[in-house]
């Protein structure tokens, strides 16, 4: 069995910490952070959703939208001004 000698073993050369730890203990991401080291993250906003809106609030946005429709279709049927 043939043994190879140290010097002719050879490896990169390696600089600082290894890319998947980071140079914070461990903990590294590529995104901006509003916390400090060691505090929990600030809870995540909800996305802005129809669903989430009250019906009352639904209906002030809807029934505008559904006049301006009607209208729109109403001055096409009747002959677009002309």
């Amino acid at each position: 069995m043939a043994v190879s000698s140290p010097s002719s073993h050879s490896h990169p050369p390696h600089n600082g910490p290894s890319p998947a730890r980071g140079q914070d203990n461990g903990h590294s991401h590529s995104h901006s952070h509003s916390h400090g080291p060691g505090r929990r993250h600030p809870p995540a906003r909800p996305p802005l959703s129809l669903l989430r809106l009250s019906a009352w609030q639904r209906l002030v946005i809807v029934v505008p939208l559904a006049a301006l429709l009607w209208a729109a279709a109403l001055w096409v049927m009747h002959g677009a001004g002309g």
